[in-house]
């Protein structure tokens, strides 16, 4: 049986991260008052490296869709959201040469209880240093958990951020997330693929569209890895060999079990997993 494990001790906190306006200038508390009382709006977190991001182009399109979504508004007719965050990744690519995670967040300063007002939605930009190496295999424990409104990566985060203290609490690392069917969705903050031995496969359920999950699906694809989607289950999962973990903070993370299922390290796992990563790696970033 494979367990939890004992909670390792706590990291010393990072400094909060800067955030500012997408022109460089500081956040002014009319910027973030709204966002911080409501909870209204949306994001995306993208690694900026060597001047360069991986899948800038779906970035771009997830925030003008969510801001569609959420806001009723075309974000480049109204705010020129799409060059704006090119030129204030630009700048931050310039300022620092180490790896950096920047998160873009689409909110309305004029949202109320009501809900967001006609004011056009502003973008702001927060960064943080990119992880330097990769991160172990997570341990997980399933939990039945459906985030509101899946398909937008919203800023909504409040249920999956309780749970991932829960988990841990608990010793986990982390939560795979189910539906009320015990069907397979995604993680807290990203998404979940299996391999049954011959294909790599994505849940089939309401989850979000994951940046890194497509680009990886195409990297499988190009390195000649079968990809599919299937419907997965709790009680399907001691049927499949191995589990990886897709975002863009860290690219692909092997999961080492889900509760008292181990996804064993053979041989042909190991080899699965060097070549999802090194293909996930070569994937080229595209220039800000």
């Amino acid at each position: 049986m494979t367990g939890p494990r004992p909670a390792a001790p706590a990291a010393a906190p990072r400094p909060p991260a800067a955030v500012t306006r997408l022109d460089g200038s500081p956040a002014a508390p009319g910027d973030l008052a709204a966002l911080a009382l409501y909870n209204y709006g949306h994001f995306t977190t993208l690694r900026v490296e060597r001047g360069r991001v991986r899948g800038l182009g779906l970035h771009l399109r997830r925030l003008a869709d969510d801001c569609r979504t959420l806001f009723g508004t075309d974000p480049d007719t109204a705010t020129g959201l799409t060059d704006g965050v090119r030129a204030a990744l630009r700048r931050v690519a310039r300022a620092h040469e180490a790896p950096l995670t920047v998160r873009v967040t689409v909110c309305a300063t004029d949202t109320t209880l009501e809900g967001p007002g006609t004011a056009a939605p502003t973008a702001l930009l927060s960064t943080r240093p990119a992880a330097a190496a990769a991160p172990p295999p997570l341990r997980l424990t399933a939990a039945t958990y459906v985030r509101d409104l899946p398909e937008v990566k919203h800023t909504g985060l409040f249920g999956t951020l309780r749970l991932r203290a829960d988990v841990r609490r608990r010793g986990f690392d982390d939560a795979l997330l189910l539906d009320h069917d015990d069907h397979v969705l995604e993680g807290t903050t990203w998404n979940v693929c299996f391999w049954d031995g011959t294909r790599l496969l994505w849940p089939r359920g309401r989850a979000l569209p994951g940046v890194t999950a497509r680009l990886l699906r195409d990297a499988a694809a190009g390195a000649g890895v079968p990809v599919g989607d299937a419907p997965l289950t709790r009680a399907g999962l001691g049927s499949l060999r191995a589990a990886f973990a897709t975002n863009a903070a860290f690219g692909v993370r092997p999961v080492a079990c889900v509760d008292d299922v181990a996804f064993a390290g053979d041989p042909d796992v190991t080899a699965l997993t060097a070549t999802l990563t090194e293909r996930y790696a070569d994937v080229p970033g595209e220039p800000l």
